[in-house]
């Protein structure tokens, strides 16, 4: 295993804990390309909305072809107005109105349809790619910043997709059949009024670039803003305890002016195209006026075309116009897009090897650490060249002090990030060889925080197991010692734990994630400082339970309360990650050294 971790980019242009930046570099067009085959659902009947779309606004030319019929052959023909004729072009334009209208609506559920399923399946795609990350490469980004991608970053996306997706299909359909009914009118007209246009679409693409390192910024602060207000919200209860609301409002309030202001002047830069859009409108309108009446008086136009190319520049001119609003949600959308990109261009540093990995057979399991080394981004080592073995069904007990790199060894263990050098082998087998379904299944590691869901008591324990009967949560929770704890509870099984788990105590917390690791029932069980967040009584009675938790299977603990050490049937002293003592509690704790001033220092502190 060779996995380097380090501060420098890599080839996908990231650092070792920062999310991918290909995206931020390609044109507009391409991101959008790529956004849209990512999600096939997008492309999903788009022939037929397309098709709706023709439709739609082939029949918004009949109106100007009715009225140059009308004029032209129903009030000057030479006979004189003919009734009929204005009655049956009446007609005609009502039908087409009314099929126009049905084929707009046709179209619209089809595009929400189509681009709900693809936001919907891009949601998914970035959540759980969210969750193969490493560990490593989640703390490098903040919790705010990776929901804003998954939830206002495919926001844009979707405004875009079910508004300004919209306004696009039907602005080139009504630019195309504007354009070939303006030509077979009058070339000359049509030749002018592109001519007109064709400075601000050449200004548009230029101003594309700039615009969208606009959207980009406003993209980057909002999750700027997200990343403050969720953080200000839960940690509530330290913010008042230290009475620092002011500060922290300050705080917030900083990100939302950058919000707003980052905001404002992206929209005051879409702001210009509108004035530009209508004054070419104008210029365009003007030049077919003055043209098209000296055309009519040389006999090349009559009264009815003229009247009915001035109908056309309207449709020609208002998707022109639109466009401005289209180019402005682009810009957002692709802003947006090139954040979730992101996320799914991160290559995750500590990959599955699936169908190729290995699957472990059921039993106590073996570990060794060959020369393994470790250090965070930009950081010193944490770990230098650690050789340890763990023999099968044993408890092993880590002890060190703070930042000797306990820690850190239990997440190499668990495969939470991989070693910067050497290797760790479960039974034999290289760690990154054994597949993710088999490994999470082997190994459980119950955290410090023993972090819980908005959820019940059993939901939460069932997350070991979620097969698992009510039968046998109140199995395992008797088996722990923990059956008057729960029958105390309001509801027993049924108690909600609120939020984090914040209607519980921190030790009753740390009970629950015992449990749910105890209902999974691993061959090697890592507990890190579980007994940290618990009082006097409740660690004697979660200590005796462990006896019979850790029975038959190997079990390693990373032990604040040397109590823990004192049960285990080996202890592995780190200082300044190195592996400086291994052996028995007694034998350690007789030997001059780290473990023994620890002991002694522990035992002071507990007054014996």
């Amino acid at each position: 295993m060779t996995t380097v971790t380090g501060a420098r980019p890599d080839a996908a242009g990231r650092d070792a804990t920062g999310l991918s930046e290909t995206s931020s570099t390609e044109g507009a067009f391409s991101t959008l390309k790529r956004g849209i085959l990512l999600s096939p659902e997008f492309r999903a009947g788009l022939v037929g909305t397309l098709l709706l779309a023709l439709l739609s606004t082939a029949g918004r030319v009949v109106v100007p072809i009715a009225v140059q019929q009308t004029i032209d052959k129903g009030l000057g023909g030479p006979g004189g107005p003919d009734i009929g004729y204005i009655r049956s072009a009446v007609l005609v334009c009502a039908v087409a109105v009314v099929v126009t209208a049905v084929c707009a609506y046709l179209m619209n559920v089809r595009l929400y349809k189509a681009s709900e399923g693809g936001l919907a399946g891009l949601r998914i795609k970035a959540f759980r790619h969210v969750h193969d990350l490493s560990m490593l490469t989640q703390s490098g980004e903040r919790r705010g910043s990776l929901v804003s991608r998954v939830t206002s970053d495919v926001d844009q996306i979707s405004q875009f997709m079910q508004s300004g997706g919209l306004m696009f299909l039907v602005s080139i359909g009504q630019l195309f059949v504007a354009s070939v009914l303006m030509v077979v009118y009058s070339w000359q007209l049509a030749l002018l009024v592109w001519l007109s246009f064709l400075p601000l679409a050449l200004a548009l693409r230029a101003f594309q670039r700039i615009l969208s390192r606009a959207y980009m910024l406003v993209r980057e602060r909002t999750a700027d803003m997200l990343a403050a207000i969720s953080e200000s919200v839960v940690g509530a209860a330290v913010i008042r305890a230290y009475a620092s609301e002011e500060r922290t409002g300050r705080r917030v309030d900083r990100t939302v002016d950058a919000h707003r202001d980052a905001q404002t002047r992206a929209q005051a830069m879409v702001a210009l195209t509108f004035p530009v859009s209508e004054l070419v409108a104008a210029v365009a309108t003007a030049a077919v006026v003055v043209a098209g009446t000296m055309l009519g008086i040389a006999g090349q136009v009559s009264a009815g075309e003229l009247v009915a190319f001035l109908f056309l520049v309207t449709l020609f001119v208002s998707p022109m116009q639109a466009a401005t609003e289209v180019f402005n949600q682009a810009q957002n959308a692709i802003a947006g897009w090139r954040r979730v990109l992101g996320v799914l261009d991160t290559v995750p540093d500590v990959a599955d090897p699936g169908e190729d990995g290995v699957t472990l057979p059921r039993g106590p399991i073996e570990v060794r650490f060959e020369s393994v080394g470790f250090a965070y981004p930009g950081g010193p080592k944490v770990l230098h060249d650690v050789d340890v073995e763990i023999a099968p069904g044993s408890r092993v007990a880590v002890v060190g002090q703070t930042g000797s790199g306990k820690t850190t060894f239990a997440k190499l263990l668990t495969r939470m990030m991989d070693p910067a050098s050497g290797r760790i082998l479960v039974d034999g087998v290289p760690l990154d060889r054994v597949r993710f379904s088999s490994l999470r299944e082997r190994i459980v590691m119950v955290p410090q925080d023993g972090f819980l869901f908005d959820a019940t008591l059993a939901d939460n324990i069932r997350y070991g197991r979620p097969g698992a009967t009510d039968d046998d949560l109140l199995l395992a929770l008797t088996e722990l010692g923990l059956g008057d704890w729960l029958d105390g509870l309001p509801a027993g099984l049924d108690t909600p734990v609120g939020q984090r788990g914040e209607s519980l105590s921190a030790g009753e917390r740390q009970l629950v994630a015992l449990a749910r690791a105890y209902i999974a029932d691993p061959d090697l069980l890592v507990l890190d400082e579980a007994t940290s967040a618990v009082d006097p009584a409740t660690e004697v009675r979660i200590q005796r339970a462990l006896d019979g938790v850790t029975r038959g299977r190997t079990a390693i603990a990373i032990a604040h309360r040397l109590s823990t050490a004192e049960a285990a049937d080996e202890v592995i002293v780190f200082e300044a990650g190195r592996v400086v003592q291994r052996g028995p509690h007694a034998e350690l704790a007789a030997r001059p050294g780290v473990y023994a001033d620890l002991h002694r220092s522990w035992i002071a502190q507990r007054g014996l």
